[in-house]
């Protein structure tokens, strides 16, 4: 069965959120924003309000909660009550409730936990899921850099996000692709439930794009230029719908779009993910 159409999430990270870039996503036919309290130094939602509140309405606006300002600078908590004052402070700063609203790297905290870490889990994502069922969000999910340390505690006792967030593409390694497979299968999630981040592993600059080329991994390898290949590609790697991805050009996000023309050869990426498993086995052997 053909899943969704591929699709990208502008995601607002390390961005300046200038209006031009808004307006630019629009005209591109990007219809989906990406944020988090934290981003901008806890100030994203105040100045998305504030520099573009007209062009809101438009897009769909998802944000994550978890990290906060602490003493020596962010810390990160899954305490119910401040996840649910966070939630309620992004509805106000946004002035309009988000989207959706993931829960921002929980093994941040499950890491350093005293108390049984699934019961940790279990109250934040019950907090989050609350907070849907109250209108504070229209729906939640989960934002994980590193899934592996969820895959222990996710069973059918615990609430259900909506949507997966897990990092994507080429450069993620087999560890971090299996747990996310494992954690999709968990949750009972499909394609239209994942989300991929990160597809480039922070720079397009990167020397590493330099060195492989990624239009190997399409059928029509000739037509898009490595860094759309790449990016094509990463909706494989896991199997998501949608990829944020950030930019503070247009130009940029404009090639981005262009990319989803892309068909990908499915064997190839399998095939690639054997060399991944297999050289995975051998380091740890």
């Amino acid at each position: 069965m053909r899943g969704p159409d591929p699709r990208v999430v502008l995601g607002l990270h390390r961005s300046r959120h200038e209006r031009r870039l808004l307006t630019g996503a629009l005209d591109l036919g990007v219809t989906a924003l990406d944020t988090s309290t934290n981003y901008l130094g806890f100030r994203s939602h105040q100045v998305l309000a504030r520099t573009a509140f007209d062009l809101l309405p438009k897009f769909t606006v998802s944000t994550k909660v978890g990290y906060f300002p602490g003493p020596d600078g962010t810390e990160h908590s899954l305490d119910p009550l401040r996840l649910t004052s966070a939630v309620e402070e992004a509805a106000k700063d946004l002035r309009r409730e988000p989207d959706l609203v993931f829960l921002h790297n929980p093994e941040r905290s499950l890491r350093e936990a005293l108390q049984p870490s699934k019961d940790l889990l279990a109250g934040a994502c019950a907090a989050l899921n609350d907070a849907t069922e109250k209108g504070l969000c229209a729906a939640w999910g989960v934002a994980s850099w590193d899934p592996s340390p969820l895959l222990s505690l996710v069973d059918g006792t615990l609430p259900r996000p909506s949507v997966l967030m897990v990092r994507a593409g080429l450069l993620v390694g087999a560890r971090t692709l299996g747990a996310a497979d494992t954690l999709i299968g968990a949750w009972g999630l499909d394609d239209g439930e994942v989300w991929g981040m990160s597809p480039f592993g922070g720079s397009t600059g990167a020397s590493v794009w330099d060195r492989i080329d990624p239009r190997l991994f399409l059928h029509d390898c000739g037509r898009l230029s490595r860094v759309q290949a790449a990016f094509r590609t990463a909706f494989h790697l896991p199997r998501v719908d949608s990829i944020a991805v950030g930019t503070d050009e247009p130009t940029h996000l404009g090639e981005l779009v262009g990319a989803l023309a892309g068909q990908v050869e499915e064997r190839a990426v399998q095939e690639y993910r054997r060399l991944l498993r297999d050289r995975s086995r051998d380091q740890s052997a």
